[in-house]
């Protein structure tokens, strides 16, 4: 199978030396494609291969064109899609899909023009494992693969069930078509994961204020962070409940997900996750000692405009209160000097930089369901 990979960092890399090594051909698009080699080292659990050769490249038109393939899959961050979104659509050709990975940032929204050209949308809920580069195009480590197998959403929605079976194939785990990609868009991880923990350790940050090491994001987990997740995601769980003409029952409460009903349970669960292990937080040291958030990481830019913004703009739409995520977008909002809010109306300047589905036109009920049905 010819497979066309988007983005060389973490996950781009691992696909791209697993799927060569299963004999497919396979072209890499990365903005930093002279880091690579033909091949890389993979690690995963107590084994350690050297991947069958790929091809890698700087050119986004050669690596959709060139590799004919009928699945590309895009693994960069929702904020950095827009960079890329127009070219692709130059190129691309009806009848492909695309696999997002992960399949939340609003890409429904952002990518409606391909949909209407006839090219089908896919999303993961949650990605197969956990992916960290070692060395950039040149090893990555793979831990935690999903024993519950993957769940994939499509527009139009039948595609789900017509790719299920190859990804299922492809990743080597089984591959369950969701009923509609609202499914995947308001999948509670890391659009509530990591800005319920992000707000909950830097709160009472402001200029001047600095830290003295890095934490780690998930293991120093703590009772105030379960805290904020779980509002965040009981508010979730009341906007599901506004929208009853989609069916949306594999949006699972983190509760279940995580099988923990109050705080202390959720921090011990979340804090002893052996593939989170050894994760630092986003932050820079700008001296000895002294340390503070990293506001240029994708913990940032991606999961709260491209994240929970999304969340707020549907519930929204939907009329549903969701305070303690309007409580965390105020803060984001607050350090980044971003104005999602006029007032209490979510309708702020900045509002067009991110994924929200009003930056799209979307702001009817009907739009919106009509999009997944």
């Amino acid at each position: 199978m010819n497979i066309s990979i988007i983005g060389g960092g973490n996950l781009g890399t691992a696909l791209a030396g697993e799927f060569a090594t299963k004999g497919h051909r396979v072209i890499l698009y990365s903005s930093r494609a002279s880091l690579f080699n033909s091949r890389v080292t993979v690690v995963e659990d107590d084994r350690e291969y050297l991947s069958e050769p790929f091809a890698v490249t700087d050119n986004l038109e050669y690596a959709i064109s060139a590799a004919q393939s009928p699945l590309i899959i895009i693994t960069v961050p929702a904020n950095g899609l827009k960079k890329i979104k127009d070219e692709m659509l130059l190129h691309i050709q009806t009848g492909s899909a695309i696999l997002f990975m992960p399949g939340t940032g609003g890409v429904e929204y952002m990518f409606s023009e391909y949909v209407r050209r006839g090219i089908i949308l896919l999303g993961l809920q949650r990605i197969p494992a956990v992916y960290r580069l070692i060395e950039p195009g040149k090893s990555v480590r793979i831990s935690g693969r999903r024993k519950s197998g993957l769940f994939l959403g499509g527009i139009p929605s039948k595609a789900a069930g017509e790719y299920a079976p190859i990804l299922a194939e492809l990743f080597g785990m089984p591959c369950t078509a969701l009923p509609n990609y609202l499914n995947v868009t308001l999948t509670p991880s890391n659009p509530i994961l990591h800005t319920s923990r992000l707000y909950s350790m830097f709160m009472n940050y402001r200029e001047g204020v600095f830290y003295h090491r890095n934490f780690l994001f998930y293991q120093e987990w703590d009772d105030s962070s379960s805290d904020v997740l779980l509002k965040c995601d009981g508010e979730l769980q009341s906007l599901l409940r506004k929208i009853p003409e989609l069916d949306l029952s594999y949006v699972k409460s983190l509760k279940e997900h995580y099988e923990s009903n109050t705080k202390s349970e959720m921090t011990y669960k979340i804090s002893h996750i052996r593939s989170f292990s050894g994760i630092t937080s986003p932050m820079l040291e700008i001296e000895p000692g002294k340390w503070i958030p990293d506001f240029n990481s994708r913990y940032f830019t991606a999961d709260f405009p491209y994240g929970l913004a999304i969340i707020k703009g549907l519930a929204v739409i939907f009329e549903t209160a969701v305070p303690t995520i309007d409580t965390v977008l105020r803060w984001y909002c607050s350090v980044t000097k971003q104005e999602y809010y006029e007032g209490d109306i979510f309708s702020g300047r900045d509002l067009n930089c991110t994924g929200a589905p009003q930056k799209y036109g979307f702001t009817a009920k009907n739009d919106i369901v009509s999009i997944y049905e």
